[in-house]
């Protein structure tokens, strides 16, 4: 396994500095947040050659730029003031969404990077009125598009369950592999959270969300998270280590220990990237510890 670092971790500092950070601390990989990146978060405003300078800057640190993550995050102002959606029965608003992956794709493809996590959960989440099946297959469709394109690319497409909490689509791994299920394409695979897994417990089911009557210990939810990275290891692309409390790993009361196990044993060969939400001490200490924990869990 490799390690990585989402690069908002250090928060408005100038890219070059970000690079030296993540390097200096012992990080092998960078995950951007285009939002970080963009001007007026509008990625649409980059062209390749930003993206080759971004490279060019990781690779003097010794740093690999691994991909993209939080796609659609603060695009709410883009598209005529309608940003993007996944879901939307408005055909003109997916449309728009899939050029704007296109867009990040080839960015991505500039950076050298090979995988793009698509979590935003505002911009798929459902209304009320929106049935749940026609709406996944609303998505399919967009994500199948949006494979063909990267495929040629060399870039997975990632998608993300996350907790009920922060959405009401693809909030957990089973939900999610039915969806991967209806694309069908082999440039769009799943992405792990440990955040988004401990949400999840039901033996009988993998990767059904928690009942409300259930309450599980934390020790039955970290052995939960091994079983989920079994069941589901035919389809893991990529992978985040991080917390409910949305601070580093290692940080709050999840054990990594089984879910690191799991994926040793499935012989993972992929990034564990470091994706935090709190910054507090420091971006620095929390990157710090971050891999500290990392090298001692999951190597």
């Amino acid at each position: 396994m490799k390690f990585a670092i989402c690069n908002e971790t250090f928060q408005d500092r100038p890219f070059v500095q970000q690079c030296e950070t993540a390097a200096a601390l012992g990080y092998g990989g960078l995950e951007i947040a285009p939002f970080t990146i963009a001007p007026d978060h509008d990625a649409t405003r980059l062209d390749a050659s930003y993206g080759e300078y971004l490279l060019e800057t990781a690779q003097f640190h010794g740093l690999e730029i691994i991909g993209l993550h939080w796609l659609l995050a603060k695009t709410d102002h883009l598209n005529g003031g309608k940003g993007f959606h996944l879901t939307s029965p408005d055909d003109s608003l997916r449309a728009a969404t899939l050029d704007y992956t296109k867009h990040l794709a080839d960015l991505c493809y500039a950076m050298e990077g090979k995988v793009m996590v698509w979590g935003s959960p505002q911009q798929r989440s459902l209304e009320p009125d929106w049935a749940v099946d026609e709406s996944a297959h609303r998505a399919a469709d967009l994500l199948r598009e949006a494979a063909e394109y990267c495929a040629p690319l060399g870039i997975t497409i990632a998608m993300e369950p996350l907790g009920h909490t922060e959405t009401n689509f693809l909030t957990s791994a089973r939900e999610t592999a039915i969806l991967l299920k209806l694309v069908d394409h082999p440039n769009c695979q799943l992405h792990l959270d440990v955040k988004a897994m401990s949400y999840e417990l039901d033996h009988e089911t993998p990767g059904t969300p928690t009942p409300p009557n259930i309450d599980p210990t934390q020790e039955q939810i970290d052995t939960y998270m091994g079983e989920l990275v079994r069941h589901h290891q035919g389809r893991l692309a990529h992978f985040h280590a991080n917390d409910p409390n949305l601070l580093g790993p290692g940080m709050g009361k999840v054990d990594h220990s089984a879910v690191a196990a799991a994926l040793r044993e499935i012989d993972y060969q992929g990034w564990v990237s470091v994706e935090v939400f709190k910054y507090e001490p420091s971006p620095n200490e929390i990157a710090r510890q971050s891999l500290e924990y990392l090298e001692k869990v999951y190597r």
